[in-house]
């Protein structure tokens, strides 16, 4: 396999380069710092620690695409299943 862009910086206008599933906890931080979340679940609530710490509760219907800088999603007021993270 040859990657062409081996060299290449990454920015948050890059391409997404892994994804996982997001289990919400109110105690452990996600395993990266996201750059979008993908809603392919319920929708409902989510509880997030955005990036900068601050903390809210934020509608989410199914199949959104949200490009948010994420840190945590706290089990506690999240009602949304099928949470997707990418970086």
């Amino acid at each position: 396999m040859t990657d062409m862009f081996v060299n290449q910086s990454l920015g948050l206008t890059s391409p997404l380069i892994r994804g996982f599933d997001v289990t919400p906890s109110n105690t452990v931080d996600l395993p990266f710092v996201t750059r979008q979340l993908r809603i392919t679940g319920q929708g409902g609530f989510l509880a997030v620690v955005w990036f900068t710490g601050e903390e809210t509760v934020e509608p989410v219907l199914t199949g959104d695409v949200l490009d948010w800088r994420i840190r945590r999603i706290r089990a506690t007021g999240t009602t949304a299943t099928g949470i997707r993270g990418y970086c």
